[in-house]
């Protein structure tokens, strides 16, 4: 894990199945080219939002 690094999650699109997949990156740009890098051009990202943490008690 790098400096600065957050979870996104990731919804996407294989061969016409829905899927959400945590993406550990610095950015949602970098997510994203993670996700190509992994699935190839077959993936078509739909979004890509930031996990909120839980406030610790």
């Amino acid at each position: 894990m790098r400096c600065g690094s957050k979870c996104f999650l990731v919804e996407m699109e294989i061969k016409g199945e829905k899927q959400i997949k945590p993406v550990t990156a610095r950015t949602s740009a970098n997510a994203r080219k993670t996700i190509r890098l992994e699935y190839g051009a077959e993936a078509q990202v739909l979004s890509v939002i930031e996990e909120k943490k839980k406030p610790s008690s």
